[in-house]
């Protein structure tokens, strides 16, 4: 088992959402069809567009909150990095978390 944090964006100049979750895939389908009424739905948010795995709860909600607090020029070089198209991740997910 492991742990995620993520990044989702409405599109490259949207809005961006970062989340922590034990089931990426779950949770990033829960925000596409807007399960849970709130920020991403209301903002449309649905397009992951980058995650990192980590071995425990704790570190992954630390890491989610320290990029909360960053600038959004910083969120966009860390995405830019992994995902320099901005692509939807999500309909790749099955075969980006085989490890």
């Amino acid at each position: 088992m492991g742990f995620y944090t993520y990044i989702l964006a409405s599109g490259p100049a949207g809005t961006l959402y970062t989340g922590s979750t034990d089931d990426l895939a779950k949770r990033v389908y829960e925000h596409r069809e807007k399960v849970r009424k709130g920020f991403t739905a209301r903002y449309n948010v649905t397009r992951l567009v980058w995650f990192e795995f980590f071995e425990d709860r704790e570190n992954a909600f630390r890491r989610e909150r320290r990029i909360k607090e960053w600038r959004r020029k910083w969120k966009v070089e860390l995405i830019e990095a992994m995902n320099p198209e901005w692509r939807d991740l999500y309909p790749e997910l099955n075969n980006l978390l085989t490890f």
